[in-house]
């Protein structure tokens, strides 16, 4: 679950992304100050619009917000009195952690993907297809999770590439905005040092030196 905010450029109206829309088409109900955007095939919700959001509580950041357990009640007591179910549930995990490539296996319909675990927590493995040419066994990088929102304001949720189910992305700084101005755009996934701790959240002023 994502929470964006952009008041100066979309107006006050928080945007709570629970789903990939996968491009199918989408349609609208609102009622008052709620909208539920959901898909037209099987009626999922995809998303909620929550207008005039400042009556509810103060919003100071732009762009991915992180809301407290008290602001998510407020939300789902408004949806409730909207008429909708309410069903916003917290997150505040990490969605950016020390991953390590623990298997690697060529994907069998592509000459340049691999199909990775790739361990994100201590008790946690998770598959992503990856295309970076230094993918290897043992290597540890950037994790996005599922319910990233990259630095472009692209969204990580599960996927599939050519038929392999896909729960993550590996980062190479680019993709983190981690480059310094006009320096070289190297290729391949971010590469950590042995010691660095799985599950670990990301810190730029850590994990990256330039």
């Amino acid at each position: 679950m994502i929470f964006t905010y952009n008041k100066e450029h979309v107006g006050d109206v928080l945007m709570v992304i629970v789903a990939d829309g996968q491009g199918v088409k989408l349609a609208a109900e609102r009622k008052g100050n709620v909208a539920r955007i959901y898909r037209l095939d099987n009626g999922e919700t995809v998303a909620w619009n929550i207008f005039q959001v400042s009556n509810l509580f103060n919003i100071t950041e732009r762009g991915q917000v992180f809301l407290t357990d008290e602001e998510i009640s407020i939300l789902n007591q408004e949806l409730s009195q909207a008429g909708f179910e309410p069903e916003l549930v917290n997150d505040l995990s990490p969605k950016f952690v020390v991953g390590e490539i623990v298997e690697m296996v060529a994907h069998p319909d592509s000459d340049h993907l691999n199909i990775c675990q790739v361990k994100v927590a201590a008790d946690k493995v998770v598959q992503i297809v990856a295309g970076a040419p230094n993918a290897k066994v043992g290597l540890k990088t950037i994790v996005a999770l599922p319910g990233a929102m990259m630095p472009k304001g692209n969204l990580i949720f599960p996927g599939e590439l050519r038929g392999e189910k896909s729960f993550g992305m590996m980062c190479s700084p680019r993709e983190l905005q981690l480059q310094l101005p006009n320096a070289p755009q190297k290729r391949g996934i971010i590469e950590l040092a042995s010691s660095e701790v799985v599950g670990t959240a990301f810190d730029p002023t850590k994990h990256w030196q330039g």
